[in-house]
Protein backbone atom coordinates (compact mmCIF):
# COMPACT_ATOMS: atom_id res chain seq x y z
CA UNK A 1 0.00 0.00 0.00
CA UNK A 2 2.95 2.72 0.98
CA UNK A 3 4.23 1.58 -2.46
CA UNK A 4 1.37 2.54 -4.25
CA UNK A 5 1.28 5.92 -2.06
CA UNK A 6 4.52 6.92 -2.89
CA UNK A 7 3.78 6.10 -6.65
CA UNK A 8 0.78 7.81 -7.32
CA UNK A 9 2.48 10.99 -5.36
CA UNK A 10 5.22 10.67 -7.85
CA UNK A 11 2.77 10.66 -10.84
CA UNK A 12 0.82 13.58 -8.82
CA UNK A 13 3.87 15.70 -9.50
CA UNK A 14 4.95 14.62 -12.77
CA UNK A 15 1.84 15.05 -13.94
CA UNK A 16 0.82 18.30 -12.08
CA UNK A 17 4.56 20.18 -13.10
CA UNK A 18 3.66 19.56 -17.08
CA UNK A 19 0.15 20.77 -16.66
CA UNK A 20 1.64 24.21 -15.13
CA UNK A 21 4.50 24.66 -17.83
CA UNK A 22 1.26 24.77 -20.10
CA UNK A 23 -0.66 26.63 -18.12
CA UNK A 24 2.23 29.53 -17.92
CA UNK A 25 3.68 29.23 -21.25
CA UNK A 26 0.31 29.79 -22.89
CA UNK A 27 -1.32 32.27 -20.44
CA UNK A 28 -0.72 35.37 -22.89
CA UNK A 29 -2.82 33.89 -24.83
CA UNK A 30 -5.51 31.22 -23.12
CA UNK A 31 -6.65 34.21 -21.46
CA UNK A 32 -8.09 35.80 -24.63
CA UNK A 33 -10.32 32.76 -24.98
CA UNK A 34 -12.83 33.01 -22.34
CA UNK A 35 -16.27 31.73 -21.16
CA UNK A 36 -18.15 31.40 -18.67
CA UNK A 37 -19.88 28.84 -16.26
CA UNK A 38 -21.98 28.80 -13.43
CA UNK A 39 -21.93 32.83 -13.37
CA UNK A 40 -20.81 36.01 -15.57
CA UNK A 41 -18.01 35.85 -12.72
CA UNK A 42 -17.45 32.59 -12.95
CA UNK A 43 -14.77 32.11 -15.79
CA UNK A 44 -13.28 29.18 -17.85
CA UNK A 45 -10.26 29.69 -20.27
CA UNK A 46 -8.45 28.06 -23.06
CA UNK A 47 -5.87 27.33 -20.49
CA UNK A 48 -8.25 25.38 -18.14
CA UNK A 49 -9.42 23.67 -20.93
CA UNK A 50 -6.11 22.63 -22.24
CA UNK A 51 -4.64 22.03 -19.15
CA UNK A 52 -7.28 19.45 -18.33
CA UNK A 53 -6.40 18.33 -21.44
CA UNK A 54 -2.91 17.39 -21.11
CA UNK A 55 -3.93 16.05 -17.77
CA UNK A 56 -6.74 13.40 -18.97
CA UNK A 57 -3.85 12.33 -21.36
CA UNK A 58 -1.00 11.76 -19.87
CA UNK A 59 -2.67 9.52 -16.98
CA UNK A 60 -4.33 7.60 -19.81
CA UNK A 61 -0.17 6.84 -20.55
CA UNK A 62 1.10 7.02 -16.86
CA UNK A 63 -2.31 4.92 -15.27
CA UNK A 64 -3.76 3.49 -18.08
CA UNK A 65 -8.08 2.39 -16.88
CA UNK A 66 -8.16 4.36 -13.85
CA UNK A 67 -11.14 7.08 -14.14
CA UNK A 68 -10.63 10.98 -13.76
CA UNK A 69 -12.95 13.05 -12.12
CA UNK A 70 -12.19 16.82 -13.54
CA UNK A 71 -13.09 20.63 -13.22
CA UNK A 72 -13.59 20.98 -16.93
CA UNK A 73 -15.07 17.81 -18.39
CA UNK A 74 -16.72 15.89 -15.25
CA UNK A 75 -16.00 12.30 -15.72
CA UNK A 76 -16.29 8.83 -13.24
CA UNK A 77 -18.47 9.70 -9.57
CA UNK A 78 -17.86 6.28 -8.60
CA UNK A 79 -15.12 5.85 -5.81
CA UNK A 80 -14.24 2.42 -5.94
CA UNK A 81 -10.07 1.89 -6.54
CA UNK A 82 -8.01 4.35 -7.56
CA UNK A 83 -10.06 7.59 -8.83
CA UNK A 84 -7.83 11.04 -10.02
CA UNK A 85 -9.54 14.13 -9.19
CA UNK A 86 -8.25 17.46 -10.96
CA UNK A 87 -8.53 21.05 -11.17
CA UNK A 88 -6.21 22.46 -14.11
CA UNK A 89 -6.66 26.05 -12.60
CA UNK A 90 -7.48 26.60 -9.36
CA UNK A 91 -7.84 30.09 -8.95
CA UNK A 92 -9.08 30.89 -13.02
CA UNK A 93 -9.79 34.57 -12.28
CA UNK A 94 -6.45 35.00 -10.78
CA UNK A 95 -5.04 33.45 -14.01
CA UNK A 96 -7.20 35.65 -15.94
CA UNK A 97 -5.59 38.90 -14.26
CA UNK A 98 -1.99 37.50 -14.29
CA UNK A 99 -2.21 37.81 -10.62
CA UNK A 100 0.48 35.03 -9.69
CA UNK A 101 -1.98 32.95 -7.05
CA UNK A 102 -3.05 30.34 -9.04
CA UNK A 103 -2.35 26.62 -9.27
CA UNK A 104 -2.79 22.86 -11.02
CA UNK A 105 -3.72 20.44 -8.68
CA UNK A 106 -4.06 16.30 -9.28
CA UNK A 107 -4.74 13.88 -6.23
CA UNK A 108 -5.67 10.36 -6.71
CA UNK A 109 -8.13 8.83 -4.36
CA UNK A 110 -8.49 4.97 -3.44
CA UNK A 111 -12.10 4.11 -2.45
CA UNK A 112 -13.08 7.83 -2.00
CA UNK A 113 -10.29 8.53 0.09
CA UNK A 114 -7.08 10.87 -0.89
CA UNK A 115 -4.25 9.12 -0.47
CA UNK A 116 -1.49 11.16 -2.87
CA UNK A 117 -1.51 14.27 -4.49
CA UNK A 118 -0.09 17.44 -5.70
CA UNK A 119 -0.33 21.23 -6.25
CA UNK A 120 1.64 23.07 -8.65
CA UNK A 121 2.34 27.51 -8.84
CA UNK A 122 2.64 27.97 -12.18
CA UNK A 123 3.94 31.48 -12.18
CA UNK A 124 6.50 30.29 -9.53
CA UNK A 125 7.31 26.72 -9.88
CA UNK A 126 7.07 25.68 -6.45
CA UNK A 127 5.75 22.16 -6.34
CA UNK A 128 3.47 20.78 -2.84
CA UNK A 129 3.18 17.23 -2.24
CA UNK A 130 1.87 14.68 0.11
CA UNK A 131 1.07 10.98 0.21
CA UNK A 132 -0.87 9.39 3.17
CA UNK A 133 1.07 8.32 6.06
CA UNK A 134 3.83 9.97 3.85
CA UNK A 135 4.42 13.36 4.91
CA UNK A 136 4.04 16.54 3.05
CA UNK A 137 6.47 18.60 1.18
CA UNK A 138 6.77 21.86 -0.40
CA UNK A 139 10.37 21.68 -3.04
CA UNK A 140 10.65 18.67 -0.63
CA UNK A 141 11.14 20.47 2.27
CA UNK A 142 9.05 19.07 5.26
CA UNK A 143 5.90 21.42 5.79
CA UNK A 144 4.20 21.67 9.69
CA UNK A 145 1.05 23.60 10.05
CA UNK A 146 1.50 26.24 12.90
CA UNK A 147 1.75 25.69 16.74
CA UNK A 148 -1.40 28.72 17.47
CA UNK A 149 -3.06 27.89 20.29
CA UNK A 150 -4.90 31.15 21.11
CA UNK A 151 -7.95 31.74 18.57
CA UNK A 152 -7.40 35.54 18.82
CA UNK A 153 -3.82 35.26 17.12
CA UNK A 154 -5.44 32.90 13.92
CA UNK A 155 -4.61 34.06 10.92
CA UNK A 156 -7.54 32.48 8.82
CA UNK A 157 -8.26 32.46 5.17
CA UNK A 158 -11.23 31.74 3.44
CA UNK A 159 -12.64 32.38 -0.12
CA UNK A 160 -15.61 33.05 -1.27
CA UNK A 161 -18.68 31.41 -4.03
CA UNK A 162 -19.42 32.97 -7.40
CA UNK A 163 -23.48 33.12 -6.81
CA UNK A 164 -24.13 36.20 -5.29
CA UNK A 165 -26.64 34.61 -2.94
CA UNK A 166 -24.08 32.29 -1.57
CA UNK A 167 -21.75 35.43 -1.27
CA UNK A 168 -24.23 37.06 0.84
CA UNK A 169 -24.78 34.27 3.54
CA UNK A 170 -20.72 34.01 3.47
CA UNK A 171 -20.12 37.50 4.15
CA UNK A 172 -22.20 37.09 7.22
CA UNK A 173 -20.29 34.45 8.47
CA UNK A 174 -16.85 36.25 7.91
CA UNK A 175 -18.50 39.29 9.80
CA UNK A 176 -19.05 37.42 12.66
CA UNK A 177 -15.68 35.22 12.43
CA UNK A 178 -13.22 38.53 12.12
CA UNK A 179 -13.62 40.31 15.44
CA UNK A 180 -12.73 37.34 16.85
CA UNK A 181 -9.27 36.14 14.83
CA UNK A 182 -6.28 37.80 13.85
CA UNK A 183 -7.16 38.29 10.90
CA UNK A 184 -8.73 37.09 7.42
CA UNK A 185 -7.04 36.37 4.07
CA UNK A 186 -8.95 35.34 0.84
CA UNK A 187 -6.50 34.50 -1.99
CA UNK A 188 -8.71 32.90 -4.56
CA UNK A 189 -6.62 29.85 -4.80
CA UNK A 190 -8.63 26.51 -2.61
CA UNK A 191 -5.99 24.41 -2.98
CA UNK A 192 -3.37 26.89 -2.07
CA UNK A 193 -4.68 28.33 1.10
CA UNK A 194 -4.98 24.48 2.43
CA UNK A 195 -1.39 24.12 1.53
CA UNK A 196 -0.61 27.26 2.89
CA UNK A 197 -2.18 25.67 6.53
CA UNK A 198 -0.32 22.99 6.09
CA UNK A 199 2.96 25.39 5.91
CA UNK A 200 1.81 27.73 9.01
CA UNK A 201 1.62 30.09 6.28
CA UNK A 202 -1.81 30.75 7.39
CA UNK A 203 -3.09 29.31 10.78
CA UNK A 204 -6.57 27.93 9.22
CA UNK A 205 -8.70 27.76 6.41
CA UNK A 206 -12.35 27.08 5.62
CA UNK A 207 -14.99 27.77 2.70
CA UNK A 208 -18.38 26.58 1.52
CA UNK A 209 -19.69 25.34 -1.20
CA UNK A 210 -16.49 23.61 -2.78
CA UNK A 211 -16.10 20.67 -5.50
CA UNK A 212 -14.36 17.89 -5.20
CA UNK A 213 -11.07 19.06 -7.16
CA UNK A 214 -10.82 22.33 -5.23
CA UNK A 215 -9.71 20.15 -1.75
CA UNK A 216 -8.44 16.63 -2.97
CA UNK A 217 -5.07 17.72 -2.89
CA UNK A 218 -4.57 20.47 -0.65
CA UNK A 219 -6.38 19.06 1.98
CA UNK A 220 -3.84 16.33 2.26
CA UNK A 221 -1.11 18.26 2.26
CA UNK A 222 -3.12 19.86 5.02
CA UNK A 223 -3.34 16.97 6.76
CA UNK A 224 -0.13 15.14 6.40
CA UNK A 225 1.47 18.49 7.68
CA UNK A 226 -0.88 17.86 10.92
CA UNK A 227 -3.45 19.98 10.53
CA UNK A 228 -7.33 18.58 11.36
CA UNK A 229 -8.83 18.64 8.23
CA UNK A 230 -12.60 18.34 7.77
CA UNK A 231 -14.20 17.73 4.71
CA UNK A 232 -17.72 17.89 3.64
CA UNK A 233 -20.18 15.70 5.22
CA UNK A 234 -17.68 14.36 7.25
CA UNK A 235 -18.47 16.46 10.53
CA UNK A 236 -20.37 19.43 11.91
CA UNK A 237 -19.90 21.86 8.92
CA UNK A 238 -21.99 20.63 6.78
CA UNK A 239 -20.54 21.13 2.99
CA UNK A 240 -17.79 23.54 4.04
CA UNK A 241 -14.31 22.22 4.44
CA UNK A 242 -11.77 23.70 7.41
CA UNK A 243 -8.26 22.90 7.79
CA UNK A 244 -6.25 24.42 11.44
CA UNK A 245 -3.93 23.84 13.31
CA UNK A 246 -4.69 21.53 16.39
CA UNK A 247 -4.56 24.15 19.00
CA UNK A 248 -7.16 26.40 17.28
CA UNK A 249 -9.24 23.70 15.44
CA UNK A 250 -11.83 23.33 18.02
CA UNK A 251 -11.90 26.66 18.96
CA UNK A 252 -12.57 27.72 15.11
CA UNK A 253 -15.37 25.31 14.53
CA UNK A 254 -17.23 26.20 17.58
CA UNK A 255 -17.21 29.75 16.01
CA UNK A 256 -18.28 28.97 12.49
CA UNK A 257 -20.80 26.84 13.59
CA UNK A 258 -22.02 30.17 15.79
CA UNK A 259 -21.57 32.29 13.13
CA UNK A 260 -23.41 30.35 10.52
CA UNK A 261 -21.30 28.00 8.16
Amino acid sequence: MVHLRDTLRQVAVRVAREAGELVETTRRSAVRDVSTKSSATDPVTAGDRAAERLIRDRLAELRPGEPVLGEEEGGAVAVDGVRWVVDPIDGTVNYLYGFPWYSVSVAAQLDGITVAGAVVEPASGRVWSAARDGGATLDGQPLRASAVEDLELTLVATGFAYRPERRASQIEVVRNVLTRVRDIRRTGSAALDLCMVGAGWVDAYFEAGLNPWDWAAGSLIAEEAGAVVELPGTGELGDAVLAAAPGVAAQLRKLLIEAGV
